[in-house]
């Protein structure tokens, strides 16, 4: 069946299935449609059928997708709607390109290498009036939201009551951007600045330029900054070529020839015209990114409409930083915060939403919410839309602050509190009621909720391990296209998930639909089960005084010996005898294990790392206990690589791979079935991707460390180790500095104590110059000893103050080169950080 795409524009689009579930009420769901998209990691076809059941009746799908069977399947769906098209990306692009054409207001288009994010949100915090100021009403990306498919799903915002959008564009290749600019079709545009980013999809920087200047080939107007000497060459050679009427309102730090020259002094920054007007505006930040963000903002609004000074330094004063990151932290009363604090709209909040829906370490849900504003929507839709959002995601208690949505708390539950102020909320809210609950706060910056959650974090010492899941879902999507969608994959999440926490990862594990966890120890798989985790999850190291957990928690045990095997296959067989298949479960744990049904194992196989598993000539003995014990079914079988990191040894894990195959065929031969084969970990999936069978295992990489050392660069870096200097001063040439008085100065120095030291993870073999911090810019080494809780370093050529923070290891300070300075490998680093030592996630807007 088929339809034509303007009936589409107005229904509500999904293209994540994960982010359905909680993400609008039923009534929304059935008006809701389903764009089914092949990607790189997931097929968005083979989730139709979840979908139906959750409400969804209109799919846009791929004819290319339609295998015989899955229409089959598809006539099964009798009351849903599917149209079919070559590529749901681009009919969801030709929806927002529609859609856009009927909508007659400026539309700002933002592309550069940084600063997209930053540039948008300040100029809606500079644009938005509210109550003070009433200018635009803006619609914009959410965090964000500057792909092929996130374009789209922004513009698609756009409604009548809007009087200014602000979208950004990013591109990584040739060709992307005639796409985006179809869609966004800007009246202004803003290149914010150029440099390396995605340079390995353009020949050039200057074809890098080309492409991005494509947005605006129908713009009126075109803000940069002239000091960027190559895109005012390519902008006044090429765009001026093809848009001969755009105007270039241009702007230079430098004395270069522009509309607006640019002086800072101090925190002053002196506006000049060509026009010899001039204006001077006291700049809330100074740093340079910000400086930079700052002048496309100002004179972007100056090419809007003439502001009085006064106006104009009144909105930067009240101008706050942008985090696009929802930030996961340890709350109070074993309660878990999501802070998204400074940013609050319909779509930031569905983004919220789903996040909140990924965690399950607390059962509870709490949001707090502040007023809704410049949402562009009556306010009786707007807080009807708010409250089915809140009730389709099992918020359990809802608090809203502000007198907006005080007033409407008629379309909100009857347990939820409402006060008109952030103030009246700190002063009669009933803390102890968040206990054991996720806690989600969102409020517009007005609101000030960066004091709501100063008020709910747990305080602990000022050593924090940041930890960012984008990266970690980056690096899991790299190691996914190196053994392609027919291979399975297992995530190591043992010792705390290396350092990372195991709970919080192994959440994104499974949204991610991972095959496999595996953990070193029965303990640490209860965790997870006790975390929500319901994925199979295999332990290395069972013990038979914990076989009663492995079955009560649907544990799989590894295998290693014949005495494992005989103790665990007694153990199962006794509770076959008592009817126990499953174990006596604690409350809220599932099970699809029947009483009788044969329990999964893994059979470690010793190919030459000669640690733990069977050798090759115990195999038949093997095969024979398991056709003798039919309850005990084969899982998986594998071996370990005990070189894959290094050259030297690519023959002998040649030699590995073939004792594997040889040992695998003697175990299917007996049993009569095929085990899912596994022999690789991080470095083999990078050095010997013909290997990889029917399943990886994926552990080191997976955290941002690539242990063959071959594309380290393909990955990000998922863990941030930061501290704070708690006191400085100046310490004269000759004496000496910390325990054994092993820090002797040669020069006068201003030594800088951090709050971190061997008990947080900070090893004693960093000491004394050996190791180095990064502080404000400045490499920084320690001075003297290691101490338990405290580190020395000399910050003589740093610019530094007490207060100010200081990282470990992290982008500019990667964890392999600190490793290198231990003479170890990161693996020891990152397991090494202290549980004293706070863990935040976060994760960035889209």
């Amino acid at each position: 069946m088929k339809t034509k795409n303007f009936q589409l524009i107005n229904h509500q689009w999904f293209t994540d299935s994960r982010q359905v579930t909680g993400a609008a009420s039923d009534a929304q769901l059935a008006d809701a449609v389903f764009f089914a998209i092949q990607g790189e990691h997931h097929d968005g076809h083979d989730f139709i059928g979840e979908l139906y059941k959750k409400g969804i009746r209109q799919f846009v799908v791929e004819r290319s997708a339609l295998t015989p069977d899955r229409r089959t399947e598809l006539m099964h769906y009798a009351d849903a709607t599917f149209i079919e098209v070559d590529s749901s990306l681009q009919t969801l692009q030709t929806l927002a390109a529609e859609q856009r054409r009927t909508v007659h207001i400026p539309i700002i288009g933002i592309t550069g290498s940084n600063g997209k994010t930053i540039v948008k949100e300040w100029l809606a915090q500079l644009l938005e009036g509210g109550q003070v100021f009433p200018d635009f009403i803006i619609a914009k990306s959410p965090k964000s939201y500057n792909s092929q498919l996130g374009v789209p799903l922004s513009v698609h915002q756009l409604n009548e009551s809007h009087t200014l959008g602000i979208f950004e564009a990013g591109i990584s290749k040739v060709h992307e951007m005639q796409e985006l600019e179809t869609i966004i079709r800007p009246t202004i545009g803003i290149f914010t600045n150029i440099g390396t980013a995605h340079d390995e999809g353009f020949r050039t920087r200057k074809q890098k330029i080309a492409e991005k200047l494509r947005l605006f080939i129908h713009a009126d107007t075109l803000i940069y900054c002239a000091d960027y000497t190559d895109i005012d060459e390519e902008a006044r050679l090429l765009l001026k070529a093809v848009n001969p009427n755009i105007q270039f309102v241009t702007w230079s730090l430098k004395g270069r020839q522009a509309t607006y020259q640019g002086v800072i002094q101090d925190d002053k920054l002196t506006l000049t015209n060509s026009d010899g007007s001039s204006i001077e505006l006291k700049l809330p930040f100074f740093d340079r990114a910000s400086v930079e963000n700052l002048l496309h903002c100002l004179v972007t609004m100056l090419t809007l409409q003439p502001w009085p000074k006064e106006t104009l330094q009144s909105r930067l004063n009240r101008l706050r930083p942008v985090s696009m990151r929802l930030e996961q932290k340890e709350g109070i009363n074993n309660s878990v915060l999501i802070d998204d604090s400074y940013n609050n709209d319909v779509a930031g909040l569905q983004l919220a939403l789903s996040f909140l829906n990924q965690q399950s370490t607390r059962s509870r849900r709490v949001v707090i919410l502040s007023d809704v504003l410049q949402s562009g929507q009556p306010e009786n839709d707007l807080y009807e839309q708010v409250g089915d959002l809140i009730r389709a995601n099992d918020v359990g208690q809802f608090v809203g602050i502000g007198p907006i949505v005080s007033q409407n708390a008629h379309f909100f539950a009857d347990n939820s509190l409402f006060y008109t102020t952030t103030d009246a909320f700190l002063a009669q809210f009933p803390f102890n009621e968040l206990r054991d609950s996720t806690v989600l706060v969102k409020g517009a910056r007005p609101f000030s909720f960066e004091r709501i959650v100063a008020r709910l974090e747990r305080k602990v010492h000022g050593t924090v391990l940041e930890i960012n899941l984008d990266a970690l879902t980056h690096n899991l999507n790299y190691y996914r296209e190196k053994v392609g969608s027919d291979t399975k994959l297992m995530v190591m999440v043992k010792a705390f998930a290396y350092g990372s926490g195991s709970a919080e990862v192994a959440q994104l594990l499974q949204f991610h639909r991972v095959d496999y966890l595996a953990v070193a120890y029965a303990d640490e798989g209860i965790s997870l089960r006790q975390n929500g985790i319901d994925l199979p999850v295999m332990v290395m190291n069972p013990a038979p005084e914990t076989f009663d957990a492995l079955l009560a928690y649907n544990l799989e045990p590894e295998i290693y010996s014949m005495r494992i095997l005989r103790e665990w296959g007694e153990f199962v067989q006794e509770a076959w005898s008592k009817g126990q298949g499953a174990g006596s479960l604690e409350p809220g744990l599932s099970s699809d294990i029947l009483p009788r049904a044969p329990r999964p194992i893994h059979l470690k196989i010793d190919t030459g790392m000669h640690r733990l598993g069977f050798l090759e000539t115990e195999l038949s003995e093997v095969a024979s206990y398991l056709k003798n014990h039919p309850n005990l079914h084969v899982a998986t079988v594998f071996s370990h690589l005990a070189g894959s990191d290094d050259a030297q040894f690519n023959a002998f894990s040649k030699q590995q791979y073939e004792t594997f195959l040889r040992s695998t065929a003697v175990l299917e031969a007996a049993l009569g079935y095929r085990p899912t084969r596994h022999l690789l970990n991080s470095a083999g999936i990078v050095r010997f991707p013909e290997y990889k069978l029917d399943m990886v295992r994926l552990g080191i990489g997976l955290y941002g460390v690539e242990a063959s050392g071959i594309n380290q660069s393909a990955l990000q870096t998922v863990g941030t180790l930061r501290t704070v200097v708690s006191q400085i001063k100046t310490v004269r040439a000759g004496e000496s500095i910390g325990y054994s008085r092993r820090g002797v100065l040669d020069h006068e120095a201003r030594i800088a104590t951090l709050a971190i030291g061997y008990a947080d993870g900070y090893d004693r073999r960093l000491g004394n110059s050996i190791g180095h911090v990064w502080v404000n810019g400045t490499r920084c080494p320690t001075v003297g000893n290691i101490c338990m809780d405290m580190t020395m370093i000399d910050v003589t050529s740093a610019m530094v103050s007490e207060g100010d923070e200081v990282l470990i290891f992290g982008p500019e300070l990667p964890i392999t080169e600190l490793a290198k300075q231990m003479q170890t490998i990161p693996y020891e680093i990152l397991t090494g950080v202290s549980d004293r030592v706070k863990r935040v996630f976060f994760k960035e807007g889209n």
